[in-house]
């Protein structure tokens, strides 16, 4: 079997008295669609910020591609391939889209870069024909994209999709989706956390809930669904 793309081992973060995870095995495959769900505070994006290194674990060790990315920093995990959206896009108002864009591609390059780059990017996720628009003109879910064309601009392995559905309608939900399918089907490993359930069971092979900082179930979504703790736990029932 070919080695997991990120392999996360026995991974705690605390803050003051409060454990956010806690003690976290966790395997992804190269190639994976993998949903993440739990109840507000489970410790998802505790557990994302351990991987993407916004934060740094107590223990444990994060490996990526074979390499201890444990105590390596945010910007030089970008560079190796770890990409993130945020549940809250902030673009940087005053610039184009093109622009805003432009700033992640510089951050990451180790070389130069193709100047119609970004504009690929922009048409991966649909905002070609809004990319000298002001940013702050966009549509929620054309934020949402260009979150998402900003995390791309790293040319991710492993991209992190961290509720990147919130407060969109249906259709907007479809369009989100496909997206992420089509990147996956170039080769980008895909992590996804989020609550819209419809979405990440349609989206996912692979599911794993988290509940007090811990792994309470990892399956299929159609296993998870009918386990009973998850139930009790996230479902309330």
């Amino acid at each position: 079997m070919s080695e997991p793309i990120l392999s996360i081992r026995g991974v705690s973060k605390r803050f003051g008295t409060l454990i956010a995870v806690a003690d976290v095995d966790l395997d992804v495959a190269r190639g994976e669609k993998l949903g993440i769900i739990g109840p507000n505070g489970s410790g998802k994006t505790t557990l994302i910020n351990c991987i993407t290194g916004v934060i740094r674990p107590e223990q444990g060790k994060i490996t990526f591609e074979g390499i201890d990315i444990s105590r390596m920093p945010t910007y030089q995990r970008a560079r190796r391939g770890i990409a993130r959206s945020f549940q809250i896009p902030r673009p940087f108002v005053g610039m184009s889209v093109v622009q805003n864009l432009q700033v992640p591609l510089d951050y990451v390059a180790s070389g130069e870069r193709d100047p119609a780059g970004a504009l690929g990017i922009l048409a991966a996720v649909g905002l070609e024909t809004r990319a000298d628009d002001p940013a702050e003109s966009l549509t929620h879910l054309e934020l949402r994209k260009l979150e998402l064309a900003r995390a791309l601009a790293a040319e991710p392995r492993l991209l992190i999709a961290d509720e990147v559905m919130a407060g969109l309608s249906e259709q907007e939900i479809d369009e989100v989706l496909e997206i992420l399918f089509t990147l996956n089907a170039r080769g980008v490993t895909i992590i996804m956390i989020e609550h819209i359930m419809h979405a990440i069971m349609r989206f996912s092979t692979r599911l794993v809930c988290m509940e007090t900082g811990r792994v309470i179930a990892d399956g299929t979504p159609q296993e998870v669904g009918r386990n009973p703790e998850v139930r009790r736990v996230y479902f309330g029932k």
